[in-house]
């Protein structure tokens, strides 16, 4: 008999682990464990084969512009589940646009909605799937 280990929290978290493609320059991002939660870094995208040194510079802090985009942190903090996973901040490397709160929904167990919100009015949704 097999005992699992894993409390029920980090059980829930499981669907979202691993390598989601985004839509954007055909990207590639890791969800995996941080802390007490759940993060998402940046893997791949179109123009980190092209520039694998390209650097965060469309950032709003010019302080952060020199930062490398891959590895960079875009969701931060999620915690949650079974379906919907609460998240805060998020950051988009394209528009060098940040979210304070966010959410991640699981739409199946291949499709995830990733919702940003800058104000309870402002927010864009991005649907990323399970890169296999």
């Amino acid at each position: 008999m097999a005992v699992s280990l894993a409390s029920p929290v980090m059980a829930q978290d499981e669907a979202l682990l691993g390598r989601w493609r985004t839509p954007a320059q055909n990207g590639v991002v890791v969800i995996e464990r941080c802390g007490g939660g759940l993060c998402a870094r940046v893997a791949d995208a179109a123009a980190l084969r092209v520039n694998p040194d390209q650097r965060d510079v469309r950032n709003r802090d010019p302080a952060l512009r020199s930062r490398p985009v891959k590895g960079l942190t875009v969701v931060r903090a999620a915690s949650g589940g079974p379906r919907v996973w609460s998240a805060g901040p998020l950051y988009d490397p394209d528009s060098g646009q940040g979210a304070a709160t966010g959410t991640l929904t699981l739409i199946e167990p291949d499709r995830l909605a990733v919702r940003g919100c800058i104000a309870r009015m402002l927010c864009r949704t991005q649907t990323w799937t399970r890169a296999r």
